[in-house]
């Protein structure tokens, strides 16, 4: 019997990286989850009944809100796990967890949501929008660090797996590895065809800067459209002061909230560039155009004019011209919900089960 450990960088909320998680759960009843910090109150009712062993920063001052902070202490603690009892070891990061260390016959699989972005290619966009002056004396150095303990925690990874064809090209340039692409399990099913376009353009997005929610805001400001912002964050107080009389903030909304809102809409807005994003898939499986920057997850996802709009300049005004041409399009939400199956559970679960078999029959490499 192979005994599975799985890992993942942090459990202080539900977002597409642990609904990943989640699928890998089922797919290993019995395997424990190592974690840097988790906050059970934030967890879903299914990861809250499995073994969750965090790592010493969980016992430090707010560990579950300040997290971010303390990354190098975070690093130093995934590795300390002792994970010599298992065959195989699953990580689950966008951060530090794939850096365990393992035993030479233990494989290690990583499934990447995305090189640590703020050690890498977003760092000079966190360093210069968001944080203070402190804060970026500090990031130099630290982050100095943190690319070389990350580069060289990669080289303890047997098999990579990217959750989109942007983050496997991100693989190849920072860790100079190969990679196959699983897309993140989206359930589908959860979600009904709306009957007719909706009456409102809809933002479903934590309020975070690299989101380029700003865009959407602006966009709707000028053209006087209604706009339902659904999401919580750090920029919430900034995009509130922006936004024109059209536009409503409706805070964090659970999933039941979250389908219904898509239901009504018109279309998704979703000016950002993500590692892949679950959000415009549910989009689709709704029945709904998405209105996408022309980078990133949407790439795998949106299929340009056929069940979505692309636009390449990330600017209110490349967002406008985007929101009418989507306008002039008369989309038929059945193809919008045929392209949304493509990422159904049991296709991830059938792909993951193909790549484990094959890892385990490949020799670990030697010089």
């Amino acid at each position: 019997m192979t005994r599975v450990a799985l890992v993942h960088d942090w459990l202080v909320t539900m977002g597409g990286a642990e609904r990943v998680l989640e699928e890998l759960a089922r797919l290993y009843p019995e395997a424990p989850i190592y974690t840097g910090v988790v906050d059970y109150a934030r967890l879903s009712p299914f990861l809250r009944t499995r073994t969750i062993i965090p790592t010493f920063v969980q016992h430090l001052p707010r560990a579950t809100r300040w997290y971010n902070r303390y990354l190098p202490l975070l690093a130093y603690g995934f590795e300390q796990f002792d994970l010599s009892a298992y065959d195989l070891v699953i990580s689950s990061s966008a951060a530090v967890a794939k850096g365990v260390i393992t035993r030479a016959e233990t494989r290690h699989i990583a499934y990447v949501h995305t090189p640590m972005r703020y050690a890498w290619d977003m760092y000079h966009q966190y360093r210069n929008r968001e944080a203070n002056r402190l804060e970026r004396v500090v990031m130099g150095p630290v982050f100095h660090y943190l690319r070389m303990w990350d580069r060289l925690g990669a080289d303890r990874v047997d098999d990579f797996v990217a959750n989109s064809s942007t983050v496997q090209r991100r693989i190849q340039k920072h860790y100079r590895r190969e990679s196959v692409v699983i897309h993140p399990p989206v359930d589908v099913d959860r979600f009904v065809l709306a009957e007719q376009p909706g009456r409102y353009y809809l933002v479903l997005s934590r309020l975070v800067a690299y989101k380029r929610i700003d865009l959407a805001v602006a966009a709707a400001n000028r053209l006087k459209a209604r706009l339902l912002v659904a999401g919580d964050g750090p920029e919430k107080d900034r995009l509130r002061a922006a936004a024109g009389p059209t536009v409503e903030f409706l805070g964090r909304v659970d999933d039941g909230t979250a389908r219904e809102l898509l239901c009504g809409a018109r279309a998704l807005l979703f000016p950002g560039e993500e590692d892949f994003g679950i959000a415009p898939v549910e989009a689709q499986a709704s029945g709904l155009p998405v209105v996408a920057f022309g980078r990133g997850g949407v790439l795998d996802s949106v299929i340009p004019n056929e069940t979505g709009v692309l636009f390449d300049e990330q600017t209110p005004e490349g967002l406008i011209d985007a929101i009418e041409r989507t306008e002039r399009v008369a989309w038929d939400p059945a193809v919008l919900r045929r392209n949304a199956e493509r990422f159904r559970p049991d296709v991830f679960r059938t792909r993951w089960r193909n790549l484990a078999e094959t890892s385990r029959r490949k020799p670990v490499d030697t010089v």
